[in-house]
C-alpha cells in the first residue's frame, strides 16, 4: 500500500491567487486518502475506543504503559500492565499472551515513547497499536487513574471530551 504524503511547503504558504491557504497544495485523490487513514487507523487508537475495549473486557488486550516506575506509580491506566520500553525485549514473553494485541502509550502527544515500545513489539511479532493522547489524555478525559492508593477520576477537560461523560461518538 503507498501513501502520499505531500512535502511540506518551505516558509510561508503561497495561495497561488485560489485565496485558501488549505488548497494551495491540493488534496490527496480520494483513493489515495483512503489508503492513508485506514493506514493510520491500522497503527493508532484512542483513549476513548481503549477504555469502551476496557470496560468490555475485550479479550486477547494487552495495555502497556512504557514509562518508567516513577511515571507509573505517580498513575497510570486502569488494567493496564507496567513494561518500559527497555525492558519489552526481555519480558514481553512473561506479560503478553501469544497473539493479543499490544496497546502502548506513555506520557502523551509530545512524547514518542509509545512509538519506541510498539516498535519493539512488533519486531518481537506481536500486533500493536499505539495509543494517541497517551496517559495525558486518558486522564483528561475523564478515564479511571489508578495509584497505589485506589482508583480515581478527574472531570473530563471541556477540551478533549464532552463534560457530560458521554462520548464523542466519533
Amino acid at each position: 500500500m503507498s501513501t502520499f504524503f505531500a512535502p511540506a511547503p518551505a516558509g510561508p504558504v503561497s495561495t497561488h491567487g485560489s485565496g485558501s491557504a488549505v488548497t494551495a497544495v491540493p488534496a490527496a485523490s480520494p483513493d489515495v486518502a483512503a489508503a492513508h487513514f485506514a493506514a493510520r487507523l491500522a497503527f493508532e487508537t484512542d483513549v476513548s475506543d481503549v477504555a469502551a475495549d476496557l470496560a468490555a473486557r475485550v479479550p486477547c488486550l494487552v495495555v502497556v504503559d512504557s514509562r518508567s516506575r516513577e511515571s507509573w506509580e505517580q498513575g497510570h491506566v486502569e488494567g493496564a500492565v507496567h513494561l518500559p520500553t527497555a525492558e519489552i525485549a526481555a519480558r514481553a514473553a512473561e506479560t503478553v499472551p501469544a497473539g493479543a494485541t499490544v496497546v502502548t502509550y506513555c506520557w502523551g502527544p509530545g512524547c514518542n515513547g509509545a512509538t519506541r515500545a510498539a516498535l519493539e513489539f512488533a519486531r518481537l511479532g506481536h500486533p500493536v497499536k499505539e495509543m494517541i493522547g497517551g496517559f495525558e489524555y486518558w486522564a483528561r478525559e475523564g478515564f479511571p487513574v489508578e495509584t497505589a492508593s485506589g482508583v480515581t477520576r478527574r472531570p473530563a477537560d471541556p477540551l478533549t471530551a464532552p463534560v457530560s461523560g458521554a462520548s464523542c461518538a466519533c
